[in-house]
């Protein structure tokens, strides 16, 4: 069994994977050499503020915003940091986007610009199409948030609502040369879904945005609507307004998943990556991956090394009850209550950022004795899981994972850890 503890091995996997995404220790390498001329920097996102410390570490200051989540600031030396909300946008990051476009919209031929792009974009880049308000996209935002609809489909809409997204922000530097660095939070890695692909073509269409809306019954403003009635301003594929710009994404879950494996491979442990692009509501994704484990461990010898689980990609959470939870968490409790207290079977579910959900909880770990506590702490795991009241049961039991601000986001991170029986 790894030492010091299991539950202690899960957490130095989950460390070891947002230590590989940390921009100050990977950015740098991606980058060309300083352009001669004006150089101007933008981008949005949980990590952007990191990334731009990076940048200025390798080509010293530079001009320019970047925008990202309250708390996540670092100290750069010339590009000026604001912080807004996440994830429901507020007026922060409606003031903060028009000086992005500002800045863009003044840029010539022979510039170049640098955006850095990370998850949490969506909701940080914001600037709303037609006549809709901020307060509205601020209810469709959460609306969309608690449907359970998979982030590449809230980003559809998300696209052709918005003033900024689907290739507007490269749009808008057009004639400038444009590189943008991304790291990815989405299953797939498709750069159009990275913070709704504010530098990337898109072909989709508002009829498109109208059918996801209607899919998941959402309940959409009249404002929404009428803007959606007509083409928007998303830029297709092809477009040669981003003729100029180059899309790469540096840093992705799958980089992060293989770091961590590659962490156990001096110890005594085989590891199994199941994918890093995993999507699906997350107690019934917790139901299949305990229904695996409890499998392996079946057929497992007591002289048989240890088995690592390894997972990745964003799950989703349909709200049904008032309670404070995160796609993570939730994802815990559903494993737990359907492992039943197996022994010698322990995970850990957390957001590479940090936040998952609304808390400023990272996510949870679990182990055969979970639900033992739940009991001794006179919780029920039932009713905190109908309720989407995971971050109160976990801290209730003292199995919370807190880091603060990672300063990284290659979405969520899943370790289930199973040991052979003893005898």
């Amino acid at each position: 069994m790894p030492t010091p503890t299991p539950l202690r091995f899960l957490q130095s996997l989950f460390d070891r994977a947002v230590e590989v995404a940390d921009p100050l220790r990977s950015l740098a390498e991606h980058l060309p050499e300083r352009p001669k001329g004006r150089v101007v920097v933008v981008g949005a996102g949980k990590a952007s503020a990191r990334m731009a410390e990076a940048v200025e570490a390798a080509w010293g200051p530079c001009e320019g915003l970047v925008i990202t989540r309250y708390g996540y600031s670092r100290p750069c030396q010339q590009i000026e940091i604001v912080e807004a909300a996440h994830p429901v946008p507020d007026q922060a990051g409606l003031k903060a986007t028009g000086r992005i476009l500002e800045l863009l919209n003044s840029l010539q031929e022979d510039d170049f610009v640098l955006a850095l792009i990370s998850g949490g974009a969506s909701s940080l880049l914001i600037q709303p199409a037609g006549a809709i308000s901020l307060d509205e996209k601020q209810a469709l935002n959460a609306a969309l948030l608690s449907s359970g609809a998979p982030i590449d489909q809230m980003n559809t809409v998300r696209k052709h609502i918005s003033r900024i997204k689907g290739g507007q922000l490269a749009a808008a530097a057009y004639p400038a040369r444009m590189l943008s660095l991304m790291i990815s939070d989405v299953p797939g890695d498709n750069p159009a879904f990275i913070g709704s692909g504010p530098t990337c073509g898109d072909n989709s269409t508002s009829a498109d945005a109208l059918k996801v809306l209607d899919t998941w019954s959402i309940d959409t403003p009249k404002s929404v609507l009428t803007a959606l009635s007509q083409p928007t301003g998303v830029i297709p594929i092809g477009d040669s307004r981003i003729s100029r710009t180059e899309n790469l994404i540096y840093a992705a879950p799958s980089q992060s998943l293989r770091a961590a494996a590659e962490l156990v491979e001096s110890q005594v442990v085989r590891v199994r990556i199941l994918g890093d692009d995993l999507e699906g509501e997350a107690r019934e994704v917790a139901a299949d991956h305990a229904q695996l484990a409890l499998r392996l461990r079946d057929s497992m010898q007591n002289t048989d090394s240890p088995l690592l689980l390894l997972s990745g990609g964003e799950l989703t959470v349909t709200r049904r009850g008032g309670g404070i939870g995160g796609p993570n968490a939730e994802y815990c409790l559903a494993l737990a209550l359907a492992l039943q207290g197996c022994e010698g079977i322990y995970a850990l579910a957390c957001d590479t950022d940090g936040v998952d959900g609304a808390a400023e909880v990272a996510g949870a770990v679990i182990g055969p004795d979970t639900l033992q506590k739940a009991k001794a702490a006179r919780m029920c795991p039932d009713t905190a899981l109908s309720n989407n009241d995971a971050h109160s049961f976990f801290a209730a039991i003292d199995s919370q994972v807190v880091t603060g601000p990672t300063l990284t986001n290659v979405n969520d991170f899943r370790a289930i850890l199973i040991t052979p029986p003893t005898n």
